[in-house]
């Protein structure tokens, strides 16, 4: 196959094409397709394959090699360093108190907070500009107030961030290039 794409067999009725942040295409089938199904699927769909690789190029660049666990350990430490004192910072301007601080590297997600108030961050965040790394920060210590994305959620984080969206934005643009490279 020209691709090499990963094929992903689930309980699904239809056969999807996807296009991953690391630039890494996706087939998911059915478990009962048979490979040289799954083959011709994919060569009938070669215009549109080559028309999202390029425009994912532009966007991108060239997909970059995926983190190695070395570079992993590395943004670990320096999150554990850097992340709890933003926390504490920005945790005395929102007037909360939190529980633990964890310091992981999950494909999807920057940040997270329990109902325990158990803070948790992607450990990429210290490869953003602190003013990200400080939105997520913020994001996250505002779900102790409101376990949900409320109006009053938003308020409170553009009390202390009034650029927050602006941020946000510039997070899912340049973010999905980082959690692309994790292996």
């Amino acid at each position: 196959m020209k691709y090499n794409p990963d094929i992903i067999k689930s309980n699904r009725k239809t056969i999807q094409l996807e296009l991953r942040a690391d630039g890494k295409l996706v087939v998911r089938a059915p478990k009962r397709m048979s490979y040289r199904d799954i083959e011709a699927y994919v060569n009938s769909n070669e215009q549109w394959i080559d028309r999202a690789l390029s425009k994912h190029r532009s966007l991108y660049g060239d997909p970059l090699p995926p983190y190695t666990e070395k570079e992993l350990e590395e943004f670990t430490a320096l999150a554990k360093a850097v992340i709890p004192q933003r926390v504490a910072y920005y945790a005395n301007l929102l007037g909360v108190n939190y529980g633990k601080i964890t310091i992981r590297h999950p494909k999807t997600r920057w940040g997270s907070c329990s109902a325990k108030a158990t803070l948790s961050f992607n450990c990429l965040l210290t490869q953003m500009p602190l003013e990200i790394l400080d939105s997520v920060v913020v994001h996250e210590l505002c779900h102790i107030k409101q376990m949900n994305h409320s109006k009053k959620f938003y308020d409170e984080i553009l009390r202390v961030m009034p650029d927050y969206f602006e941020r946000e934005k510039r997070l899912k643009s340049i973010g999905k290039k980082y959690l692309g490279r994790l292996p």
